[in-house]
This record gives C-alpha cells, structure tokens and sequence, in this order.
C-alpha cells in the first residue's frame, strides 16, 4: 500500500500541486527516482502490483511503442507523478499541504489519489481502464486533434460548431487543441486560421480525445466508476470539466466519466487556483507541460517541476520570467 504522509504536513495555503496528462511521457521516466527514492521506488512497485505486470519496467526501459500506447500511457503517468511527490516528501523538497491539487486530463486521477479521495490501488486500475476503454472508443471511431494557437476560446467553439469539431482541451490564453473526425478537424482548422489563428498545427494522437466520439469510453467508465467507493477530498480538487473545486465523494464518478467527452478546461482550473491566492503551483510529472502553460496563463504565478531525481534535491522554486516554447 502506498502511504503519501500529506495530512501530517503544516497548511500551505499559497501552493497548490498539479499533475500532467498524455504526451508527458518518455521512456526511461522514473528510473532515476526509483534508483534513487526508496519511496519512489515503493510507488512504482505498488502499481506494478494494482495492476499485474510490470509497468514500472515499461517506464523505465520502454519500448517506446507500448509505452505510448493509451492504456499503458495513462497508469505510467498516474505513477510517475505519485513517484515523483512521494521522492519530494521524503526528501523535503515540498514541506507543505497544498490548498489545491489539479490534473490535467488523466492527471486527474493522481490529484484524487492525492486527495484522498480514491485509493492508490483503485485508482490505477481505474486509469488502465480508462486508457484501454478510451483506445477501444479510438478504433470504433477514428479521429484526430489539432492545436490552434491564437483564437479566442468562443470564437474557436463557434467555429468547431460550425464545421462538425469538438473544443479538446482550453489550455492557456490563444492556445487550445481541437477534435473530431479527420475531415472536421480539417475544415475547422481552415477556417481558424481565416479567422486569424496564428498557427494549426495537427497533433499526432491516436484519436479524438474529450470530444463526443469518446462516447463509449465514458459509458464504460460509467459502469466501471459504479462499483468505486470515493471519500469526500482532504485537499479541494479542480475539475477539468467545470474547473470548481470539487470537496465531496459523492460527485466524483460523474465527475470522470463526463470528463472523457467534455473539454479540459485548463486555463480556468488554474484561474481558479490562483484567485483562491495560490502564488506556487508544483508539477509533478515528467517534462514541464503544465509548468509551461501556467506561465502562458499569469507570468506571476511562481512555478516548480518535479519529475527527475535531481529537481527532488533542488531548492524552493521562485518565480521565473523565462519563455516558454
């Protein structure tokens, strides 16, 4: 069992933690932090467990081909970031309870974990199941996603509306991906850019994420979630899909399930955690996906990553002014 010594931490009501989705990962992710963080090491060999194959070998050694793969993708994020915070704790890297967590799409599962709200060993399983339904929803349906840079977000709805596409993911100011069917997206592309998008650029993913084609992976996850027993959050959860806090059990498997055709409404999660007088937001996770799109959303904000070895042992983050690409 996977314990995360949060509660025992003093109130750090200026911080919150927050936890990235796809396109996050690498192969070789996590291997520095299990060599080592005995705790670390104890995260990845518990999912191993939860799951009954050796997803931590998948992490650190790949192939990259079946770590990229949605079902194996999803729970090797879900563990690294969990690794990654549980490294942090031990070492004193975070010293305090956060006022929110956040994730971005499957990320957050590691923010319920987190919270509390769902157990280490459920969770997993919940996020393999989401991974494998939301692939099988990808064959049955194909589909693409685009990232459009540039348009405001109901200039852009109104235009997907238009041309039969999806709003995926509101990600930061001018900075929002796209979905649907392969023709869709390519009309709606077109037309974003006579609008005045800056850039559409085509995203090589192997479906239509958060669109309505996902329809039958979250009727699946429906029935799955049935069956889960969520607490009430310890630590105030943002939704993806309204960007509320989310404070009681009882809403939670509504919660994921509509998240798997509803757009991720990042930009807004985070608008939410830092009119709350959040100053410091820490990811943990591989890469600085969500560092980079924080800073596009308020440059104030004071960002960390955490997700290799060494960024355990660096000192408290403070805030940056440097670009992100």
């Amino acid at each position: 069992m996977v314990h995360l010594p949060i509660d025992a931490l003093p109130d750090a009501p200026d911080t919150a933690w927050v936890f990235p989705g796809q396109g996050a990962q690498h192969v070789g992710m996590g291997a520095d932090l299990a060599a080592r963080s005995p705790e670390a090491s104890a995260v990845f060999e518990a999912a191993d467990t939860a799951l009954g194959f050796p997803l931590s070998r998948l992490c650190f050694d790949g192939p990259e081909e079946e770590l990229v793969r949605t079902v194996n993708t999803q729970p090797a994020l879900v563990a690294h970031g969990l690794a990654a915070l549980a490294a942090a704790l031990a070492s004193g890297a975070v010293t305090g309870r956060p006022a929110f967590v956040a994730g971005h799409s499957l990320g957050e599962y590691a923010a319920l974990i987190v919270a509390g709200a769902v157990s280490f060993e459920d969770g997993m399983r919940l996020v393999r199941e989401r991974g494998r339904l939301m692939q099988e929803a990808c064959d049955a349906e194909p589909g693409t996603m685009a990232a459009v840079l540039g348009l405001e977000p109901d200039v852009l709805r109104a235009i997907c509306e238009a041309h039969g596409a999806s709003l995926c993911n509101v990600n930061a100011p001018g900075n929002i991906t796209i979905g649907g069917r392969t023709s869709a997206v390519e009309a709606a592309g077109e037309a974003a850019q006579q609008a005045g998008a800056t850039r559409v650029v085509p995203l090589a993913v192997s479906g239509a994420f958060h669109t309505p084609l996902m329809q039958s992976a979250a009727d699946g996850m429906r029935e799955v979630l049935a069956g889960v027993p969520f607490a009430d959050p310890t630590i105030p959860v943002v939704s993806n899909v309204t960007a509320a806090p989310l404070t009681r059990g009882s809403g939670l498997a509504a919660e994921l399930a509509d998240q798997v055709t509803s757009p991720v409404l990042w930009a807004d999660s985070v608008r939410t955690i830092l009119d709350a007088g959040v100053t410091t937001v820490v990811e943990f996770g591989p890469g600085r996906v969500l560092t980079g799109l924080i800073r596009r959303i308020d440059r104030s904000a004071t960002t960390r990553n955490i997700g290799t070895a060494d960024d355990v042992t660096e000192p408290q983050p403070s805030t940056s002014t440097e670009a992100t690409s």
